[in-house]
């Protein structure tokens, strides 16, 4: 396994899986650039071996990622740093910054030249959903939980990468981002986000297992399958939809900007953001399972 200071990677099965583990459990996997960096690298390492077929990526500690590092002092020292190594302030400053660290990385990804599976336990907060939704399958714990918060308790109008539309359906989308409610495992099962729910103590085992059954399938094969339905996504109007949603989105940031006038550049409680913490959407069940 080689380990970077943020993210470790290893390969299995005869170097057929890539598995890369985000490491920040003491942060619950919040996304500060250096991780991000260092995510990308392990994707690129992945994607450029031959023997490699199928990527695995989860969360070392409670929680996949609770999304954007808002505040450690690592992010705060990145933070100073590449305001020091520009000329550029204010919104060019933070739209050419998120754009490359948070949309620009997402997309990618989201395209890379092999099958990508998410294993999600625990939280999977905001910019959590980007890393697991970027992949091709969704593997969650029956102890997972998927929430969007940044709209009911940050006043941001969703994250950088705005797939929820595409994931979750158009209404459900609009729901859960002015509501902020989160769901469960299941629940995402049940509207199609999420694959496959597994107990949280064979989650590992169970997700290998499929990365397993996949790289069995002939590795162009399974590359042109993936690219067959991005492309059909695509000319859907997702690519270019999620372009326009992160310039809404740098709108909406420079918004609070003004409006906090530099004490921060996202709403909070004190300018008619609610704090309050929402509750967890469950699937319903019937006698036979789950309901429709």
């Amino acid at each position: 396994m080689a380990d970077g200071r943020f993210v470790t990677y290893e390969t299995l099965h005869e170097g057929r899986i890539a598995r890369i583990w985000l490491n920040r459990p003491d942060a619950r996997n919040a996304q500060n650039y250096g991780l991000l960096g260092e995510l990308d690298e392990a994707f690129l390492r992945a994607e450029a071996d031959d023997d490699v077929r199928v990527v695995i990526l989860g969360g070392l500690g409670p929680a996949f990622s609770a999304g954007h590092d808002l505040g450690t002092p690592e992010r705060l020292a990145e933070n100073e740093a590449m305001l020091a190594a520009t000329d550029r302030r204010g919104t060019e400053e933070r739209w050419l910054r998120e754009f490359e660290h948070y949309f620009e990385n997402t997309r990618r990804w989201r395209d890379l030249r092999k099958i990508t599976i998410a294993q999600v336990h625990g939280y999977c907060i905001s910019a959590g959903l980007m890393l697991a939704w970027c992949c091709d399958l969704i593997c969650a714990s029956d102890d997972a939980v998927f929430v969007d918060v940044v709209g009911a308790r940050q006043g941001i109008c969703g994250v950088e990468y705005f797939a929820h539309p595409w994931e979750l359906g158009p209404r459900k989308a609009k729901e859960l981002l002015l509501t902020g409610d989160a769901i469960d495992a299941e629940e995402a099962y049940r509207l199609g986000m999420v694959n496959k729910v597994f107990a949280r103590d064979v989650l590992d085992e169970e997700t290998l297992n499929l990365a397993t059954r996949i790289a069995e399938v002939p590795s162009f094969a399974a590359l042109l399958i993936k690219e067959s339905v991005n492309q059909t996504q695509d000319a859907q109007g997702f690519h270019t939809a999620l372009k326009a949603c992160f310039s809404i989105h740098q709108a909406n940031r420079a918004h609070w900007a003004e409006v906090t006038k530099g004490a921060a550049d996202i709403g909070t409680p004190e300018f008619g953001v609610s704090g309050e913490r929402r509750p967890i959407q469950h699937a319903e069940r019937t006698s036979s399972g789950l309901s429709a």
